[in-house]
Order: structure tokens, then C-alpha cells, then sequence
């Protein structure tokens, strides 16, 4: 189904220090695309010039993402397909979480299947009163999560609780998902949301872009298993910001980072 006036089904509109990502595909409570997948990749790889916090939503309040468009399953035909669909998903994901800016998933009404992978390795998420988030694949499809999309799943909420939602295929709620982390607040509407993430974005672009990259290189490698840290801990201390910060510190004044 294609969008109203040929309109891109990724929009990217980049204000100041903050660049927000549409997923553009509301007649489909925006299913993702092939394409879709590729270009979120590409701009969270390489994040517009000048940029320092990313929000990622859906267009209109029905829906973030409700999972892949399953019609573009129909033209697989063997292995080669399957795996590397979820290969493909993986480095998707991976190009997320490594995203050089922070990332905020801002949630309004379903977010299933992809479109809740998206917003689970995306930095913060909040969302609002109607959400549904969840995996209900052994109801819908019959397929599976890869083996790193379930390791993400089990650092977002435990690995208990992530398989007995695969398993029952229920989705949560606004309130559950606020309880256990899954979200960090819960708004009203999708006015009040969208107003939240631009404030939450302003916050989080104005500190030290150093200290929130080390912080999400790190505890993406923690979750391959990686504990390596002198690279980012020389990065930070080593910086012009913290020689800058410590000084402002010290003189009661508002630092300027930049970044190096």
C-alpha cells in the first residue's frame, strides 16, 4: 500500500541539534518495508551534521510499527531468504544501538513484532496511554526472533518474562510496560508525546555527547559479552570536554561540549 502523494515512507527532518524519523506508512499503521529497514540503517550510521539526539516514531497516533509487511514474506523460497532476512534485521538493529547520538523511540498506540525491536534497542522510550508492545509472532506468523533480537529482549525486561510473552503472544500495556522499564514515561496522547520527546531530545542533546556515546558503545558490547572499556574510558577522560567540564565545574559555570 503506498503512501498519499508519493510521500517517503522514512520522513527525516533534522531542527537544530535534533533529527526526528518518521516511519511513513500510516494506511498500513506503518508495516515496515525492506527499504524502510535500510534507510533507518543508513541515517542512524551515519546521523545528519550537527546532529546530537535522534527521535524515532510513527506517523499518526495509531501505531509505531506494527512489525514487517508480511507480504513481502511471500517471495521467499529457501534458506537463503529466511536467514538472511533475520541477518539483515540484526545489523539493522545493531546499527541502532550503535548510533554515534542517542536515540529516543517516542510510541503511540501498536508496536509489534520489528517495530518493537526498533523501539527496544533505541536508547529511551517513552509512550502513550494506548500502547500495545509486543511479540504476538506464535499467534500470527509461526516464525521466530533471532537469537540476538531474544538476548536484547531479556536485557530490555528479563528473559522470563520476554518468552512468556512470545509464548502467550499477549501484548503490554501501558502501565506494565512502565513498571518494568520497558518505557520511562507514559503520556496522555500523542500531542503530549511528540511535545515530551522534543523536550526529552533537548535534554539529552545538551550533555556530553562523549559521555552518552561511551555509555552506549559499552553496554552494547556487555551485551555480546565484551567488557573491553579503555578505548571509551580514554576517549572521555583524555577529551577536551572533561578538561572543559572540570573547569566549568569548578567554576560554577554552564559547560560548552563539543563533542572532543
Amino acid at each position: 500500500m503506498s503512501n498519499p502523494a508519493n510521500e517517503p515512507e522514512l520522513l527525516v527532518e533534522s531542527h537544530g541539534a535534533i533529527t526526528r524519523l518518521t516511519l511513513n506508512r500510516p494506511a498500513s499503521r506503518n508495516a515496515m518495508t525492506f527499504a524502510m529497514y535500510a534507510q533507518l540503517a543508513e541515517i542512524c550510521t551515519s546521523p545528519p551534521a550537527g546532529c546530537r539526539a535522534m527521535i524515532v516514531t510513527g506517523a499518526g497516533d495509531r501505531a509505531f510499527a506494527a512489525g514487517t509487511d508480511i507480504r513481502q514474506f511471500r517471495d521467499f523460497t529457501g534458506p537463503a531468504d529466511y536467514l538472511g532476512y533475520e541477518q539483515e534485521i540484526d545489523r539493522v538493529l545493531d546499527a541502532i544501538e550503535t548510533c554515534p547520538v542517542p536515540t529516543i523511540a517516542a510510541i503511540a498506540g501498536a508496536c509489534t513484532g520489528g517495530g518493537a525491536m526498533i523501539a527496544a534497542v533505541c536508547d529511551l522510550r517513552i509512550a502513550t496511554a494506548d500502547l500495545k508492545y509486543g511479540f504476538p509472532i506464535a499467534r500470527t506468523l509461526g516464525n521466530t526472533l533471532s537469537s540476538r533480537s531474544l538476548a536484547r529482549l531479556g536485557a530490555l525486561m528479563g528473559a522470563p518474562r520476554a518468552r512468556e510473552m512470545i509464548f502467550t503472544s499477549r501484548l503490554l500495556g501501558a502501565d506494565e510496560a512502565l513498571s518494568i522499564g520497558v518505557v520511562s514515561e507514559v503520556l496522555a496522547d500523542h500531542d503530549a508525546l511528540m511535545a515530551r520527546a522534543e523536550a526529552l531530545a533537548e535534554t539529552v542533546a545538551s550533555h556530553a555527547p562523549l559521555t552518552l556515546r561511551a555509555t552506549k558503545v559499552l553496554q552494547h558490547r556487555l551485551l555480546k559479552g565484551d567488557a573491553t572499556d579503555e578505548d571509551m574510558v580514554l576517549m572521555c577522560y583524555q577529551s577536551r570536554d572533561f578538561r572543559h567540564g572540570m573547569e566549568a565545574f569548578l567554576a560554577k559555570e554552564k559547560p560548552d561540549w563539543q563533542g572532543k
